[in-house]
């Protein structure tokens, strides 16, 4: 049985645990076109990954420990070997997980019409499809799109059946755009135009997730009776975090977007938007930024949360799990401590930018304020087969400029985080409470 290093790197009582082997460099193309820009001070300055000695022959240890079952080495005292949560070593390398966090996001919605995921699956499946060489990477394209397009004249009344009644001529609107779209998807592939191919398969796939969006007729389930107190967050919602980064040769801010899922952790998205509507983020400073996570929301002074000014008292919520096959989420336990060993979760920790809440290591409950994003993406360790799906809760990703999350360096300040759609969906707002 493979065995993982991890450490505990506790940040004023909220800790996260990590697995050192995964710490692989990533290169990052900064260029890359964005409908967010970041201002960059030096267009032609390379980044550089390093990779040390050390990271090295730790990540042949834990390839070793996957493959034979040797225990990886220990880097220091604080360091342990733990049994991943699947122990199937299969798993782990089933084939690559989904990276994506507009992919992640859409097929986490709360449907169940397989004429649009039959539509969808081909148009995602083209960002493998360009990583091939060549002129091979168009062959396979058009085979993905000719398989969408069949798939979306056969199951089309299907897929228009499916649409919630209140949102029907919206999902019909998208339907017909996505048609065209794939017309002139068709049309760039033709003409041999592989730059154009990512941008309007990106065009496609936002077509593809609102008309699933559509599908959506209110809040699926009830959230327990002890929560529905709390700010809840039922839908999704869309926020902005302008960062200032300070002493950093190719960065000067950024604008970072992000949604937040409150289909699968509306208790979690549900503090956050409250939190954001107190502007309890402005002004504050990026708090851990260590190759592995970034981090923040411990504020000034004592406390270790956001203590709510009727109570005066830290306002902490429980940890929440969605899983695959479940109609709602699991509250209060980790999956290990379930025995759900197997399960996947809806919104796992594969994409670069996942957004988590921190807790103390000890008590699944006390997470509060402080946040973290993960700067990796599955590789050997992919969605619950790693050490922080279904212990700690997902409840967002960052889907623009993600890749200059890395950039971010601790005491960055966070300028403003403003919600630009989705505020509508929060229920019990106590920001609204004076005081």
């Amino acid at each position: 049985m493979a065995a993982i290093i991890s450490c505990h790197s506790k940040f004023l009582g909220a800790s996260i645990p990590f697995s050192v082997g995964t710490r692989f460099p990533v290169s990052r193309n900064l260029s890359s076109p964005t409908s967010f820009q970041c201002r960059i001070q030096n267009n032609k300055q390379q980044k550089g990954s390093s990779f040390s000695v050390k990271e090295c022959v730790i990540s042949i240890a834990l390839t070793v420990g996957l493959i034979t079952g040797v225990p990886a080495l220990e880097l220091s005292n604080n360091a342990y070997a733990a049994t991943p949560v699947l122990p199937d070593l299969a798993v782990l390398i089933s084939g690559p997980p989904i990276k994506d966090p507009g992919a992640l996001l859409r097929y986490a919605l709360p449907i169940d019409n397989k004429a649009i995921r039959e539509v969808q699956k081909p148009l995602e499946d083209i960002t493998e499809s360009l990583k091939i060489a060549g002129v091979k990477a168009l062959d396979s394209t058009e085979r993905n799109l000719r398989q969408a397009s069949r798939a979306l004249k056969q199951g089309k009344p299907l897929i228009v059946s499916g649409l919630a009644e209140s949102k029907k001529d919206h999902g019909a609107e998208l339907l017909g755009k996505l048609e065209v779209g794939m017309d002139e998807l068709q049309q760039i592939v033709e003409d041999k135009n592989r730059d154009g191919i990512a941008k309007k398969q990106k065009e496609l796939l936002l077509y593809v997730g609102g008309v699933e969006e559509d599908m959506v007729d209110g809040f699926p389930y009830e959230v327990p009776e002890e929560y529905q107190s709390m700010p809840l967050l039922k839908g999704r919602a869309t926020v902005d975090m302008k960062v200032k980064v300070k002493d950093n040769p190719n960065l000067t801010d950024c604008v970072f977007r992000i949604v937040l899922d409150g289909y699968n952790a509306p208790v979690t998205s549900g503090n956050f938007v409250d939190l954001v509507e107190r502007h309890f983020y402005d002004g504050m400073e990026i708090q851990r930024a260590d190759g592995f996570v970034v981090q923040t929301g411990d504020p000034e002074g004592p406390a270790e949360g956001f203590i709510d000014p009727s109570t005066e008292k830290t306002r902490t919520i429980p940890l929440e799990i969605s899983v695959v096959g479940e109609k709602a989420p699991f509250y209060g336990a980790t999956l290990e401590e379930l025995g759900l060993y197997k399960a996947q979760t809806k919104l796992p920790f594969n994409a670069f930018g996942t957004m988590a809440m921190a807790r103390d290591e000890f008590e699944n409950n006390s997470a509060s304020s402080q946040i973290f994003w993960l700067l990796k993406e599955s590789e050997l360790t992919p969605s619950n087969a790693n050490i922080l799906d279904g212990r700690y809760a997902v409840f967002g990703y960052i889907t623009e400029n993600e890749d200059f999350l890395a950039d971010v360096k601790v005491g960055d300040v966070i300028e403003s985080i403003q919600v630009v759609s989705g505020l509508e969906n929060l229920a019990n707002p106590s920001y609204k409470i004076a005081g």
